[in-house]
Formats: structure tokens, C-alpha cells, sequence
């Protein structure tokens, strides 16, 4: 069955997750390696693991499976992840592919060793209304997607 982990300690889109994993009837879980609050309801569960680096990324790698969803924007853990066959969706709505997950590797390699050198000193934009609203609709779209080729 169809299953959506989301990578969560810094996820900024857990109720647009909620919302559409409801309407689909999905199970959804939650990895993180923090206590959080989460909607009381059978078919969400919050994952705790150890607070060591990657402790989270290697739960959802571990358990991952061809087709699940994965909500994460670690480039890493993606990378794993689309090497399991599972789909990849960022919080701003891009889709990891094998295709492009390379191009993702090398351009987050790039913006380390500048930051490590101070020439990048920023991070990402803040999440804007019209990044929710491709995220919901790409999300939407990808598990439609999924139930269409599990039924063919």
C-alpha cells in the first residue's frame, strides 16, 4: 500500500501532507528525531529516532519502498530514496526524478563548497503561498499517478 514518509523536523508543509493523504486514505509517517504534535488520527504516526546525524534519513531509506512517497528537501536522502524507486517531492512542489536527481547531487555540492568557502552566505527563500499551493497540486497529481500505474 501506497505510504507517505515525510522527512519532518524542518518540513514546512506536515497539514498539506495531512489533507491529501486523508482524501487518498493513505498512511503517513513522520521521522523525526524531536517530539512534535501531530493530528490524532490512526493513519498518522510520528517516527522518533536517535538524534545522531542522518539517524532520520537512514529510517526512511530503510523503509522506504518502490512508490512511496517521500517529503523531503535533503537532496541525500532523495537521491537514495529515487534509488529505491520511491517518488520525491520537495515542500515547493519539485519532484526528484532519475533524471534529474544528479543535477541535484552536483548543484548542492556546488552551493556547500561555496558556503564552506563564504562566498554563498544565504539559504533557501522562505516558503511563499504560491510554493504551498504547486506543492499541494504536484502532490495530488504524484499519488494519482501511483494508484493509476498500481492498477494497470
Amino acid at each position: 500500500m501506497l505510504h507517505i514518509y515525510i522527512d519532518a523536523d524542518a518540513c514546512p508543509v506536515k497539514s498539506e501532507v495531512y489533507r491529501v493523504a486523508e482524501r487518498h486514505h493513505l498512511q503517513v509517517t513522520l521521522v523525526s528525531n524531536t517530539f512534535m504534535r501531530i493530528p490524532d488520527k490512526p493513519w498518522i504516526r510520528l517516527e522518533r529516532v536517535p538524534e545522531s546525524l542522518d539517524a532520520a534519513d537512514d529510517w526512511i531509506a530503510d523503509q522506504v519502498q518502490a512508490n512511496d512517497i517521500v517529503i523531503t528537501s535533503d537532496i541525500p536522502l532523495a537521491d537514495r530514496c529515487v534509488k529505491q524507486s520511491a517518488r520525491v517531492l520537495t515542500p515547493n512542489g519539485r519532484e526528484f526524478t532519475d533524471e534529474n536527481i544528479g543535477e541535484a547531487l552536483a548543484a548542492r555540492n556546488l552551493m556547500t563548497e561555496l558556503r564552506s568557502a563564504g562566498q554563498v552566505t544565504t539559504g533557501p527563500p522562505p516558503m511563499k503561498k504560491q510554493d504551498r499551493s504547486r506543492f499541494l497540486h504536484e502532490l495530488d497529481q504524484m499519488i494519482r499517478r501511483v494508484l493509476r500505474e498500481a492498477n494497470n
